[in-house]
């Protein structure tokens, strides 16, 4: 199995058969053309890029347009990504792959781009306790002594500090699928997944 690729729509809720509520992240994926193949005899490895979405006419670069054509499409894809498999028999250029590949109770991971905070201090980014807040403490959110003064006399690399936070690739792994809509190409995933609303997510099985 390849993987897919979707568009985060948000999270709602669903209920089980027990009539417990089970948390949901709604997430519309494919369809996804098969836009190239790499075989491991040539290649050294396997993998298939697949497309998403479409590029309109006047935007779409000509090398776009080209490499589509080759696939068999009339349209270049907004997006473009490679998900290595183990063997590429049984696929072919211009397959659609879609969400009924995988099924409720499966295992995935699923790939995307949190959601980005800005810069912050080490109390929101790192979760630090502070220092005290009352009587008029002037460092209450500060970070405190950052490294030793005598020896090494430096701060110590991949010292936790206030910085850029958010906005990075993040996996989250062994979620479930609840539920699948292959008629509204819509996966049902179990939790919460990185990225906001209308982002990008790529979806794999475990």
């Amino acid at each position: 199995m390849a993987g897919i690729i979707g568009r985060k729509l948000g999270m709602t809720q669903i209920f089980s058969d027990a009539g417990a509520a089970v948390p949901v992240t709604v997430i519309e994926a494919g369809p996804c053309p098969v836009t190239q193949i790499r075989n491991p005899e040539t290649d050294g490895y396997g993998s298939l890029q697949l497309g998403f979405e479409a590029l309109k006419e006047n935007r779409a670069p000509k090398a776009a347009v080209g490499h589509a054509q080759k696939a068999g499409l009339d349209h270049a894809p907004r997006l473009l990504k490679e998900f290595r498999v183990e063997s590429v028999d049984g696929y072919e250029l211009g397959q659609e792959l879609k969400v009924d590949q995988f099924q409720e109770g499966d295992k995935i991971r699923v790939t995307g781009t949190t959601k980005g905070r800005g810069f912050q201090g080490v109390v929101k980014r790192h979760g630090f306790r502070g220092r005290p807040a009352s009587h008029g403490h002037p460092k209450k959110r500060n970070p405190g002594s950052i490294g030793p003064g005598t020896n090494p006399s430096r701060v110590i690399k991949g010292k936790k500090m206030p910085g850029q936070m958010g906005n990075v690739q993040q996996t989250v792994r062994n979620l479930r699928v609840e539920r699948i809509d292959a008629e509204r190409n819509l996966i049902y995933v179990r939790g919460a997944v990185p990225g906001s609303r209308d982002s990008l997510v790529f979806i794999r099985k475990m």
